[in-house]
């Protein structure tokens, strides 16, 4: 169906694209709106959208999988205790459990920052403000995540420092990584990385690379935020207002804040 003309992004310069709004009000990532358009599963007014280049001063009239969009809330931002074993999406095709198949009941909808990998549990922050996701994932904001491997093999401590001028692993380049052995038991170790890139994979890669096998992967903080004593499957709510303030900009994301 042709787009009406009012709708066009050439007609004002004025109001955001749709993606951008509707990651603001918590529907899904820009990304994931897109797709969504893509599917026709977005509309106004009735008329099923056809491109994510489409500007808008509100979302008056938009409609998601044919439910009404209602208005933008304050930003809000959950700590989760991911379990291994489930999936950082929405879905999966081969039919695995997703994080959306044990988060506690009663949640907004919400939308994970970042990803942990199936077998990599600890701290995903949860949030119903697509911007605030894209502002704590960019590179360019440099938020510092923390991990604790449990690994097996054999390394020195200067080796682990030797992290911090980064390294190219088969033509992928990591940023610098503050690694630090916290204990070994044989040759069983326990070792603390913090990293601001969040590459896929990137600490086991980078363990494997220094030839250790990782058994357990926790994320225990992300920019202020720490898992502590959350409970695994359990959901805490972060402060509201450091959530504004953080999206006001009044707060800088990689601040340690208990």
């Amino acid at each position: 169906m042709k787009e009406p003309k009012s709708y066009a992004p050439s007609e004002s310069r004025e109001g955001s694209r749709i993606a951008k709004l509707l990651a603001r009000a918590g529907i899904a990532s820009r990304r994931e709106i897109e797709r969504m358009i893509a599917d026709g599963r977005i509309a106004i007014n009735g008329q099923v959208l056809t491109t994510p280049a489409t500007v808008l001063t509100s979302l008056a009239g938009v409609t998601v999988d044919g439910k009404e969009v209602g208005p933008t809330k304050a930003a809000r931002l959950f700590m989760f205790h991911k379990p291994s074993g489930v999936l950082t999406a929405e879905r999966d095709p081969k039919g695995r459990r997703t994080i959306y198949d044990v988060l506690p009941q009663g949640l907004p909808r919400v939308i994970p920052v970042g990803r942990l990998d199936l077998n990599t549990e600890g701290l995903l922050l949860m949030t119903t403000d697509g911007e605030l996701k894209r502002a704590l994932e960019l590179p360019s904001s440099q938020v510092v995540r923390t991990y604790r491997a449990r690994a097996y093999g054999n390394v020195t401590q200067a080796q682990l420092e030797d992290l911090m001028d980064g390294v190219e692993i088969d033509g992928m380049r990591y940023g610098p990584i503050d690694a630090n052995m916290e204990r070994r038991t044989g040759a069983n170790l326990w070792i603390e990385m913090k990293l601001t890139e969040g590459k896929n994979r990137e600490v086991r890669n980078v363990l494997a690379y220094l030839g250790l096998e990782v058994s357990r992967l926790i994320r225990t903080s992300y920019g202020p935020f720490e898992l502590l004593d959350l409970p695994v499957g359990q959901v805490v709510e972060a402060d509201r207002n450091l959530v504004a303030r953080m999206k006001a900009g009044d707060v800088a994301p990689t601040r340690r804040t208990r």
